[in-house]
């Protein structure tokens, strides 16, 4: 018995010794394991960042691809949909325009595009310009200068009294600026001769170097691939009476002014601007209005784009115009909108210049309209300026 009775103490001793051990092991995994997990939390953390950005990555691939495929699905309704018009407007659109022209031959052939729009490279036949319907208005001493601003004919008030008027424009689809140059002896083209192959300039640095107040960008420039640096125009350029690129023809028009700041706008060979004294002047076309009146529709022809024209009021006063293109809110306008936009100004002659990326407006420090551009401001050879007061040649 005496030895049952020893056996039952030491198993009960060894029992209390086995639980006190397992005590203190409880206690140091309550201590030590403090780090592990903080181990496996660094560990992890790289893991789970990379896993983060995989899954944007795919959701980002997912979304451009959506969008990819909805845009070709509603270039496919526009080109190969039950409108002919619609049709007709998308490849114009997209053929005037030297980076995306190529989405036209998704859907047809260059023949069948061809046949749909027609030869647009042939220049077309202008009436003569009548000078006697402009009347140039002869410089007045400042003491002639009225107190309070005047509103003019065409219910147009020059507010701040330096001379110039811009006005928003809104049509079906589209919305710009009109700007209204009172005074036409304050209008010349800003061009660099020196630098025509080596570098161009966008509208502000023009606006900067002639110390000019507001512009427009002007003529055609050479542009392989939409990489073109904008120094070598691919049309004839008028600049202080001297003829550049003749050989290069005049396009589809050409808008220039004489040395009584009268602006022509039509064809004309080298002869013809002589003849004329035309002293600045650049082509692009088409002319949008002659001698008061809308050109044939035919020559009017277009897609929808950003858009740069030029024109003159019966009293002189210059009208420069820059539809946004390309956004939300204002697709473009077709050929047909600027004329009636400048008919609407009293227009007396108009004509179109260079557009799409380039389409630009400075005035009073700072671009008004937006660039269509996805590369920023694209330097050009030619722009209309307009002077400071004061500065007239």
């Amino acid at each position: 018995m005496q030895e049952d009775t020893v056996s039952l103490e030491e198993l009960i001793a060894d029992a209390n010794d086995c639980l006190r051990r397992t005590e203190h092991s409880s206690s140091d995994r309550d201590l030590i394991p403090t780090q592990k997990p903080s181990s496996r939390k660094r560990k992890k953390g790289p893991r789970k960042a990379l896993l983060a950005l995989a899954v944007a990555a795919v959701i980002l691939l997912e979304t451009l691809l959506l969008l990819a495929g909805t845009l070709y699905g509603v270039m496919f309704i526009l080109a190969k949909g039950p409108s002919p018009t619609a049709r007709n407007l998308f490849i114009r659109s997209v053929r005037e325009t030297s980076a995306v022209g190529f989405l036209a031959n998704l859907f047809y052939s260059e023949a069948q595009i061809q046949q749909i729009i027609g030869d647009n490279s042939a220049v077309p036949d202008y009436e003569e310009i009548d000078d006697s319907l402009v009347q140039i208005p002869q410089p007045q001493p400042d003491d002639d200068t009225p107190d309070t601003p005047e509103t003019d004919a065409w219910g147009l008030t020059d507010e701040d009294g330096d001379g110039i008027i811009v006005e928003m424009v809104r049509g079906e689809g589209y919305y710009g600026y009109m700007m209204v140059v009172l005074d036409p002896s304050r209008v010349i083209m800003g061009s660099v001769p020196e630098s025509y192959g080596s570098r161009g300039y966008t509208v502000e640095q023009m606006v900067d170097r002639f110390d000019a107040v507001a512009g427009i960008n002007g003529g055609g420039f050479y542009d392989p691939d939409g990489k073109g640096n904008g120094s070598i125009p691919d049309t004839m350029v008028v600049y202080e009476g001297q003829i550049y690129y003749p050989e290069n023809g005049t396009r589809r028009g050409f808008a220039g002014f004489d040395s009584e700041h009268r602006l022509h706008v039509g064809n004309f060979t080298q002869e013809q601007i002589k003849e004329k004294d035309i002293r600045y002047g650049v082509c692009f076309g088409p002319g949008l209005i002659i001698n008061g009146k809308v050109v044939d529709s035919s020559i009017l022809d277009s897609g929808v784009n950003p858009r740069t024209g030029i024109g003159q009021r019966s009293d002189g006063a210059v009208l420069m115009l820059v539809i946004n293109g390309r956004q939300i809110g204002s697709l473009g306008a077709t050929f047909g909108d600027m004329a009636e936009i400048f008919l609407s100004y009293g227009a007396v002659n108009a004509c179109n210049l260079d557009g799409g990326s380039s389409s630009m407006m400075w005035y009073n420090g700072e671009y008004i309209n937006n660039s269509a551009s996805v590369i920023g401001i694209r330097p050009i050879p030619t722009a209309f300026l307009v002077l400071k007061e004061g500065n007239n040649p």
